[in-house]
């Protein structure tokens, strides 16, 4: 009995997987049944006589092929005289096995077929060697450890930029070493081919320069590969993007299923214009869109739909749903930053008389934007683990910051003392100890000889007898601990400390709420009560945005959603990274089934200033009209209250273009011409930062505008809609 696909297909699903074309373009919207799809398809093509070993499809993760294949066996099996392990011949699995299988075959020049492929222990332990060589870095605390640099040379490989240039947009506090870290890639590189090794991000490109150079290599299989699919095509790479180029059949088919609403990974390489670009890449593409969602209500459908209305460059959708009825996604305004987390707990207790803990999720935008609803959730002990960054009570520079504050309170914490003593040069833990000991014994002798062999304990002494002395408040005391922590900080931690001091600040942000220093410490060494079960049965989620795609849950609320926070401040600058970060928020909102809060602060506290200052609501929500959500207001009493009339004014949509799709090679600018406009030094109006004058053109695409209230901004103008 043949597969019944009109019975088991929506008709969308049913065109995909039946078409006949060279070249197809499957969009899958969010929960459209993107796998059924493709292993419908796979039954298809082998159902109407194609030879499975002709077919080659790449994924991003073995368990994604594995399981298609699985599927599309069991189907075949059931449907028809093929048995289940019919498509066992299909060339399945990720990119880069591929590769390394190609290359075993034919490869690189220059390397013999026995090369191997180096873990990345093994590539650490070659650039270790290699900077040791070189001379780099001695006596510099500064320099990128090996670990970090074997990451730099692999984003600059895979996106394809200088080293400088990922420097300047990742690590601007690193691009000093731009020159010797090209130094050692290219030591590196030579030291590979001089060994006949090759690392992860090699095989890509040694296939790809294999396949150019090798032109009768690559007639075989162009013509052995009748069928190529390929999932997940938003997260390809360019190189990734040119082998499926250069895979293209003489005489067949290339399908490629992806959602460039979901296209959330450039820090990695992705790059969205391959999709997007697709129809251009192949002319003729025919393009199939997926949009019947079977995860979400409708309701929660009708808001996602808007995030993406004023995207600049889009495959344009309607995700819609056969779950009409549902309840509005709510807009939560807490009074400020320092509530949010006692307002989305509550919530979350709320939720827990209708939804299991697994059904219900936190995510946000980076992971420190989760610490203060991580301490709400331990004081009243509701258990949650936590996806994407790391628990804020188990960063290092955290315990090293709470170290300091346990010894104020308590000299005799020999724990806290060993932490804080082994910054100091030539303490180790044993001596600490002894060091601990004698403090506390009055071993004059022993201190008085300890202070002339080590004048940095001196200090420290001193400075922990100044805390003690005068009685503080726990933000207070951080603000002290930080001066003389922060020196620490940057040379012990030098190729990340910017993002451990946002922690820090975070952790001083928490204390304010606190006025008695033996509370502060016991809720910071709360533990959170987590299960050492293997399943999630009985626990919270929180996640990042980007550890959560491909998940659901029946209730999602997203936190923080504020300017600077998301979208994030290196945003606001870059139009791609712009339009990234209206990505990231549709796949979040796009993860609930039943229910979805989006949250977002009314004011945040500046720490420096000991200030808080009015929070701009993200421009994402704010292109949004008030129809779409429930909008709830936090209470100065507490609690939430329904907010009568208008959410707010209404805010003009970006032009768009006439076109529903946009054209192949893509993505028309969405604001008006800049540089014509600028050069008129008029008035014009910022989506963040409101009607501005603009005082200076910056060729070749920025102005500098003077924003009331806000002053001097340097801002692409593809951003600025220009006043007549």
């Amino acid at each position: 009995m043949a597969i019944a696909y009109e019975k088991d297909l929506n008709p969308a699903q049913l065109e995909a997987v039946l078409c006949p074309d060279p070249a197809v373009l499957v969009i899958a919207g969010a929960g459209s049944g993107k796998t059924r799809t493709i292993v419908y398809r796979l039954a298809r093509l082998v159902e109407d006589g194609a030879a499975p070993e002709s077919i080659l499809l790449l994924t991003f993760t073995r368990k994604a092929s594995q399981s298609m294949l699985s599927r599309a066996g069991v189907l075949l099996g059931q449907h028809s005289h093929h048995g289940a392990g019919v498509v066992g011949g299909v060339q399945g699995g990720t990119f880069h096995s591929f590769a390394y299988r190609a290359l075993r075959r034919t490869p690189p020049a220059g390397y013999e077929q026995n090369f191997t492929v180096m873990d990345r222990s093994d590539a650490e332990d070659a650039l270790r060697s290699l900077k040791s060589e070189l001379g780099l870095g001695k006596a510099d605390r500064s320099f990128p450890k090996v670990s970090m640099t074997l990451e730099i040379l692999g984003k600059s490989r895979n996106k394809e930029l200088e080293i400088g240039e990922v420097l300047a947009k990742e690590a601007f506090h690193l691009a000093g070493y731009a020159t010797d870290l090209a130094k050692l890639g290219a030591a590196y590189a030579e030291y590979k081919k001089r060994y006949s090794l090759l690392d992860y991000d090699d095989l890509l490109f040694s296939l790809e320069a294999v396949l150019l150079e090798r032109p009768e290599l690559l007639d075989i299989y162009r013509r052995r590969f009748r069928h190529v699919m390929v999932d997940e095509y938003q997260d390809t790479n360019m190189v990734q993007a040119r082998l499926v180029k250069l895979l293209e059949p003489y005489d067949g088919s290339v399908m490629v299923v992806g959602d460039d609403a979901q296209s959330i990974y450039a820090f990695r390489g992705a790059n969205v214009k391959n999709i997007l670009e697709f129809p251009s890449i192949f002319p003729g593409a025919k393009i199939v869109k997926l949009e019947q969602n079977y995860r979400s209500t409708q309701p929660i459908l009708d808001l996602t739909n808007r995030i993406l209305a004023a995207s600049a460059s889009q495959f344009k959708k309607e995700l819609y749903s056969d779950i009409p009825d549902g309840k509005l996604p709510q807009l939560l305004r807490p009074i400020s930053d320092l509530t949010q987390a006692r307002v989305v707990v509550d919530k979350i207790v709320e939720l827990l008389g209708q939804y299991p803990p697994e059904e219900i999720a936190v995510l946000f935008r980076a992971g420190y934007q989760s610490y203060h609803v991580e301490t709400n959730l331990a004081k009243i002990g509701l258990t949650f683990k936590k996806y994407g960054g790391q628990r804020f009570s188990e960063a290092a520079h955290i315990k090293d910051m709470l170290a300091y504050l346990r010894l104020v309170r308590n000299p005799a914490d020999l724990p806290a003392w060993q932490r804080i003593a082994a910054f100091i040069k030539g303490v180790g833990a044993k001596t600490a100890a002894k060091l601990h000991d004698a403090h506390l014994s009055g071993d004059q002798a022993t201190l008085q000889k300890s202070l002339k062999k080590w004048p940095a304990l001196a200090a420290l002494l001193d400075k922990l007898h100044e805390l003690r002395r005068r009685p503080a408040l726990p933000a207070t005391l951080l603000e002290q601990i930080l001066e003389l922590y922060t020196p620490l900080l940057t040379e012990h931690y030098p190729e990340d400390y910017p993002r451990r001091q946002k922690g820090i600040e975070e952790l001083i942000l928490i204390s304010t709420s606190y006025v008695d220093l033996d509370q502060f410490l016991a809720d910071m060494s709360l533990e959170n009560p987590e299960s050492k079960r293997d399943d999630d049965r009985g626990t919270l989620t929180l996640s990042t945005i980007h550890q959560a795609k491909g998940l659901e849950w029946s209730a999602v609320l997203a936190i923080d959603l504020v300017n600077e926070r998301f979208p994030s401040r290196h945003a606001l600058n870059s139009l791609e990274d712009f339009e990234e970060e209206r990505r990231l928020l549709y796949v979040a909102c796009t993860r609930a089934r039943a229910y979805l809060a989006l949250s977002a602060p009314k004011n945040l506290y500046r720490r420096g200033q000991d200030i808080s200052e009015m929070a701009e609501i993200s421009p994402f929500i704010r292109e949004i009209p008030s129809t779409y959500f429930e909008e709830l207001e936090e209470r100065y009493s507490g609690g939430l209250e329904r907010k009568s009339g208008p959410a707010r004014a209404t805010v003009p949509a970006r032009p768009r273009a006439a076109a529903a799709d946009p054209a192949p090679g893509l993505a028309a600018k969405a604001w008006s011409t800049p540089q014509q406009d600028a050069a008129k030094l008029g008035h014009c109006r910022h989506k963040i930062f409101g009607r501005g004058k603009i005082v200076e053109d910056i060729p070749p695409d920025k102005c500098r505008v003077n924003f009331p209230g806000f002053g001097l901004k340097v801002i692409l103008a593809a951003f600025l809609e220009m006043e007549a």
